[in-house]
């Protein structure tokens, strides 16, 4: 082989790895967005940062997927007995470069810690909705 041959494979490599990679973000964005109950919605980690992602409304869980990760495992789950809807808001000056344009700040309490999610005014109402519609806790088999 001459001095090329070894650098070019390694570089071809490594654009083929890139290429598979997104490839596979493709694959499971589509995954996440083809099931029923899902909506796109940014969450407010510990730091203040917003991070972008899916959420998923399962039977009793609301299930919550970091957007650039390959994992099909979702990055936080929450059970639906143990969420409380707080209220919504407009986002804070501060907010509105961190978030998508046309959303609403929905503040949830989830076993005491309040959880921050932003997402689509339309989805906000999906969410109260299911929230809302869960058995009463006490009455039922499944909480």
């Amino acid at each position: 082989m001459n001095e090329l041959g070894i650098p070019f494979i390694v570089l071809a490599g490594m654009f083929l790895l890139v290429v598979i990679t997104l490839c596979l973000f493709g694959v499971r964005r589509f995954q996440l967005r083809r099931a029923l109950g899902t909506v796109d919605a940014s969450i407010c980690t510990a730091n203040n940062r917003w991070q972008m992602g899916v959420c998923r409304y399962q039977e009793s869980d609301l299930e919550w997927f970091r957007l650039l990760s390959l994992s099909p495992l979702p990055h936080r789950k929450m059970v639906r007995s143990s969420i409380e809807l707080l209220g919504r808001r407009k986002p804070t000056e501060g907010e509105l470069t961190q978030v998508p344009p046309d959303v609403v700040i929905v503040t949830l309490s989830y076993k005491g810690e309040e959880v921050l999610l932003a997402m689509k005014f339309g989805a906000y109402t999906g969410l109260s909705s299911w929230l809302e519609a869960g058995p009463v806790v006490g009455i039922g088999t499944w909480r």
